[in-house]
């Protein structure tokens, strides 16, 4: 697992005082970076090799701001060419939101996916997420 601490800012908010819906998917993309060094260790975007194939975000209460958020990250399905990260964020002891993003390990000159090598199943592994 991967662990990332936000300080929500004011301009994150809503008009009803949580921190808007919008903010969350990119909290969590944040909170990715270190899978995606694990495919491009210098974050060169002229030599990437993953695209988002979905992702989805369940709501499970509100979030505010004047309080931290922590973003878990983990991994919780390997497949062929592509990988589900799991991610939730919590804030003051509470699970807030879930969520799923689909990442697939892509040729981008070739526009198709390529197989996982064993060294790249052996890193996400290592933070495979256990209910």
């Amino acid at each position: 697992m991967f662990s990332n601490t936000f300080e929500p800012r004011f301009l994150e908010t809503d008009a009803l005082g949580h921190i808007n819906n919008t903010v969350l998917p990119m909290w969590f993309e944040a909170s990715r970076d270190p899978v995606f060094r694990f495919f491009t260790p210098d974050m060169d975007v002229n030599n990437w090799k993953l695209i988002l194939a979905s992702f989805n975000i369940n709501f499970h209460g509100e979030t505010h701001y004047g309080s931290s958020v922590e973003i878990k990250t983990y991994i919780s399905r390997i497949g062929n060419s592509a990988f589900d990260v799991y991610q939730e964020c919590w804030q003051q002891g509470s699970k807030c939101v879930s969520g799923t993003a689909t990442l697939v390990h892509f040729c981008h000159e070739n526009k198709k996916s390529i197989p996982l090598t064993e060294a790249q199943i052996a890193l996400l592994q290592a933070h495979f997420y256990e209910d």
